[in-house]
């Protein structure tokens, strides 16, 4: 799920095969989106507000007005699964991973192919706030790399090490220096995004996390899993400061306000629930 930029709008994706856009204040559903022709894993709105990314099992990325929902481009180089997208944050370009285990930077207007990043299965993907590095996530390991050349820089294993355990969420705080990477090992994780010195390890979840994302202001972070939670915890000191129950299933996203004062989140329990961070 994504919130729109100017926090009027909230988006959803399912394994409906559609993508829906509604009403943050009253939940009206404004735009339903059935370009793609399988379930859809994952989606960004553009840092500009116009435009809707969304990746699927149909092995595609989707690019769509956010109003009308009309079909901008559509990113076919994908050979598997597409899990994660993410904007360039002057949303010209779009990163896209997934069960192929390539990462693909591609211009957002045209959809030519601009880099190729091979890894193993990615799950998540996130660029950082100037624009410079992506993150993806890799089996059980995040990698940092330039947006640019391609080149690795720097590869984080701090979540537990498995063939079973995937690292799927990544995250970069508001001012680019620290990453949170959640994991089926459990755990969400606070890192240094230059060094990959492990900062903080949250411990609170009883099951796989899903998702872990950072505040607007990156003072907390929300992370929610498949013990059908969400909580709310310091992201400096890892202390708890709030437990979301209201969904009766797996969690599977979240997605804060852009003003920071509300928490949406989506779960397998067919509900999408927005609620007051503090």
């Amino acid at each position: 799920m994504a919130w729109s930029p100017d926090g009027r709008r909230i988006a959803t994706s399912s394994f409906d095969d559609t993508v829906q856009v509604w009403d943050a204040s009253s939940g009206r559903l404004l735009v339903t989106y059935r370009g793609h022709t399988d379930k859809v894993w994952t989606l960004a709105w553009s840092p500009d507000g116009t435009r809707i990314a969304s990746g699927s099992a149909d092995k595609t990325v989707q690019v769509w007005d956010a109003n009308t929902g009309q079909n901008l481009v559509t990113y076919r180089s994908h050979t598997g699964d597409v899990r994660g997208v993410a904007w360039s944050p002057d949303s010209s370009k779009i990163a896209s991973c997934g069960y192929d285990a390539i990462n693909e930077v591609w211009d957002a207007s045209s959809g030519g192919t601009l880099l190729t990043y091979r890894q193993n299965v990615c799950l998540a993907i996130a660029w950082s706030p100037d624009g410079s590095e992506i993150a993806s996530t890799s089996a059980n390991e995040v990698n940092v790399w330039d947006a640019s050349s391609g080149n690795t820089l720097l590869t984080y294993k701090g979540h537990v090490s498995s063939t079973y355990y995937q690292v799927d969420s990544v995250a970069w705080s508001p001012d680019g220096s620290k990453i949170a990477s959640g994991a089926y090992d459990n755990t969400a994780q606070v890192w240094d995004a230059s060094s990959g010195n492990t900062l903080l390890t949250y411990r609170g979840h009883t099951s796989l996390v899903w998702a872990a994302k950072w505040s607007p202001d990156g003072s907390e972070i929300a992370s929610c899993g498949f013990d059908d939670t969400v909580q709310i915890w310091n992201a400096a000191s890892g202390s708890r400061i709030y437990t979301y129950r209201g969904h009766s299933a797996s969690v599977n996203d979240l997605a804060w306000s852009p003003d920071g004062s509300e928490i949406a989140s989506v779960s397998v329990d067919h509900t999408a629930q927005v609620w007051l961070a503090s």
